[in-house]
């Protein structure tokens, strides 16, 4: 048993059931502001049962996060000693700001969020409300910031096989880094938007046709709606900052095996890296080239001229289009359901029952959009800095596949249950509707004016 081979396939393991719970929580805070703002506006209790209802969800993806992330921490000293020993420098800080500038903001506040309602004003709960939310996309900010920085270093100098800073400025804003923080925003948006209407259309199909679930539904489709033609834009000017900073990944995305112009978009294939072909391919005569270069005759790069030092081509080439093709599947069903909501004021069944398993697309997007990513960096940790193999530590491949196997089958079991406690509570609030009381003061402030102390 290879230890590099395992420790990644663990780490992966890892940071794919990790990356599930900050992509709901970084959107889902700003969600929750405008639940309150628009009860604060309104003194409509819909709002707030909106808010009750989604607050829980928000705290089960927070806790979730947390845990999952513990064990991440764990293994830089374990399986990957080298990465600390030779980029803690920078990774260190960055990781560090955003423990003490984001996670503490996040965790001290949520309390006030959950229970603070029944001993302070509705304005100090709003502003709970917005420090949650502001942390959320604080944390996103400084891991994003990392994570760019090892796709594309900047600002930083090699002195005895340790990364110095030099500039840090240039190493947060490094060159992909604010296309991949737009990115990542805007994939958890499109993620929250989707988990709001998917459980609203379950609550929807159990006959449940409250106040609280219209708003609800209402808010994740038009949000959604508006957001994935964003992303697409924001994806496309994503991938030409790659193209220019990170050419390798650009050609394993496409599969295109040799450097030229009127390069074929291809749609589909199978990868065939051991003969350097596609098989079973269809493309698009010129659309590579079109999309990479705005002219069909422009030339783009191939594989044939990162020989050795290219990502594997079938898992970013399949990763991509996974996650592009969940975008237009994302487009075709939030613009369907907001026309029905905006002209005929309901939903058909069929519509309603995609949007129920339709409520995960998010979390399909980002895992493969994550791997793209991550897989396309490959040989190395830290592009011209650190190769993967390098960075493995001395641990024992027998080892690796024994904690491998445990937190295999325990993320299976916390996602079930996870997803269980999700369902749970949508039909727990179809059942109760706007019949159930408001918890504590708010309930009393409810013959209170919304912005009154």
């Amino acid at each position: 048993m290879d230890p590099l081979i395992l420790s990644r396939i663990q780490f992966g393991a890892n940071i794919s059931f990790h990356i599930l719970f900050p992509t709901i929580t970084i959107a889902l805070g700003w969600v929750l502001l405008f639940f309150k703002l628009r009860y604060n506006a309104t003194n409509d209790s819909a709002w707030m049962r909106a808010y009750f209802t989604w607050v829980k969800v928000f705290a089960l993806s927070f806790a979730m996060g947390v845990v999952s992330g513990v064990t991440m921490s764990f293994q830089f000293g374990t399986n990957w000693p080298r990465y600390m020993e030779t980029v803690g420098n920078i990774a260190g800080p960055l990781l560090a700001y955003e423990v003490l500038t984001a996670f503490f903001l996040e965790a001290a506040f949520l309390g006030i969020m959950l229970f603070g309602f029944r001993r302070v004003s509705n304005r100090v709960h709003t502003l709970a409300t917005v420090l949650v939310a502001g942390g959320t996309t604080l944390s996103a900010f400084w891991i994003i910031a990392l994570n760019s920085w090892m796709q594309t270093p900047a600002g930083f100098e090699m002195i005895g096989g340790k990364a110095h800073a030099v500039d840090w400025w240039a190493i947060v804003f490094n060159p992909s880094m604010p296309y991949r923080l737009v990115h990542m925003l805007l994939a958890s948006g499109l993620t929250v938007s989707f988990l709001i209407s998917g459980l609203s259309a379950l609550r929807y199909l159990n006959g449940d046709r409250s106040e609280s679930m219209w708003k609800a539904l209402r808010t994740g489709v038009f949000t959604a709606a508006i957001l994935i033609p964003i992303q697409i834009f924001a994806g496309d000017q994503h991938g030409l900052n790659t193209l220019e900073h990170q050419p390798q990944k650009i050609a394993a995305m496409e599969a295109n095996w040799n450097t030229g112009p009127n390069v074929p978009l291809v749609l589909f294939a199978l990868p065939d890296e051991a003969a350097r072909e596609n098989r079973f391919e269809i493309t698009i005569p010129d659309g590579a080239s079109l999309v990479l270069r705005h002219s069909t005759s422009g030339v783009v790069p191939g594989l044939d001229a990162f020989p050795g030092n290219h990502p594997p081509v079938f898992p970013v080439f399949w990763g991509f289009r996974i996650m592009v093709g969940t975008g237009l599947l994302m487009l075709a069903v939030s613009w369907s359901a907001a026309f029905f909501l905006k002209r005929r004021h309901s939903l058909p069944k069929p519509l309603a029952m995609l949007m129920v398993p339709m409520a995960l697309s998010g979390w399909l997007a980002t895992l493969a959009g994550w791997y793209t990513t991550e897989i396309g960096r490959q040989p190395w940790l830290v592009t011209g800095v650190l190769k993967t193999a390098d960075a493995v530590g001395p641990v024992a491949g027998s080892h690796v596949a024994l904690t491998l196997a445990v937190y295999l089958i325990l993320y299976v079991l916390l996602l079930i249950a996870y997803l269980g406690v999700l369902v749970h509570l949508a039909l727990k609030a179809a059942k109760d509707g706007d019949s159930s009381p408001l918890p504590g003061v708010m309930k009393a402030a409810m013959s209170q004016p919304a912005a009154g102390e």
